[in-house]
């Protein structure tokens, strides 16, 4: 990319700043560091459901990305979980923050499989009131070189400067969506706490080994997080099987999203 295609690049963001052609003018600015399939841009506030901000998916990949996404599974997705963490603002990539054995477990297989990626990787930007944005670059046929994620990484200050800019009310807007829409009802915004999971039959340290299970934790990693021997994590699986009556994680991914769609 020459000096003069990357000045016109980013004029064209600077003209865009406020406004709604910014995000898809930031996206252009950024392929010309490196080439990549979609875009999309979400925003994080603690235990709420995330609000999208800005995609380019076509309307079929939309409702995996977006749609799906937001009505549960997010609550497994390593891009959320190291948001609402925090983790420090930088560019990541997902397989950087997952957990040990995300790529085994039961929300790749069933959900993220469906997205069809090669690698995404995300930028993540602070915001006012301790909302996180996290601008995701999507591959569908190969991940991102050292080369090309060094030069995306190089333009982190633009991207943080610019959605910093755009979207410093951010934190607004879930206050907003999280108040009474009526006498007798609450928007939808808040997101089922995935600790709940299990509630009434299983034991806390069990809701917590079914969660770090979920997110894709293995023995070894659940039990270094929650001070226990990775064999006591493997008992409490064992009970929580037998106590939901149930045989695998696939079983118990199941379950899972039945109690979402139980909170919906």
């Amino acid at each position: 990319m020459s000096p003069a295609t990357w000045a016109l690049q980013m004029a064209a963001v600077v003209a865009s700043l406020d406004g709604p052609a910014l995000p898809q003018a930031l996206t252009d600015l950024l392929r010309q560091s490196a080439p990549f399939t979609h875009t999309v841009i979400f925003g994080y506030h603690g235990a709420n459901r995330p609000i999208s901000l800005h995609d380019d998916f076509p309307s079929a990949k939309r409702k995996v990305f977006v749609t799906d996404y937001q009505a549960g599974p997010y609550l497994l997705d390593p891009l959320y979980l190291a948001a609402v963490r925090p983790i420090p603002p930088g560019l990541y990539r997902l397989r950087d923050v997952a957990p040990d054995r995300f790529y085994q477990g039961e929300y790749y297989r069933n959900y993220y499989a469906q997205t069809g990626l090669a690698e995404e990787i995300g930028y993540f930007v602070d915001l006012p009131g301790h909302a996180v944005l996290v601008l995701s670059l999507m591959r569908t046929e190969k991940p991102f070189s050292q080369r090309e994620f060094a030069a995306l990484a190089a333009a982190f200050p633009v991207v943080a400067s610019v959605t910093r800019r755009q979207w410093a009310g951010l934190h607004r807007q879930f206050d907003h969506e999280t108040r009474p829409a009526g006498p007798h009802r609450q928007r939808k915004r808040v997101a089922y706490d995935i600790s709940r999971f299990g509630e009434g039959i299983l034991t806390a340290r069990e809701r917590e080994v079914a969660e770090f299970t979920l997110k894709g934790h293995s023995a070894e990693s659940a039990g270094q997080n929650l001070g226990i021997s990775p064999g006591t994590v493997r008992i409490h699986r064992r009970n929580i099987y037998a106590k939901l009556r149930i045989n695998s994680q696939g079983e118990l991914f199941s379950c899972f999203l039945d109690t979402l769609l139980d909170e919906t």
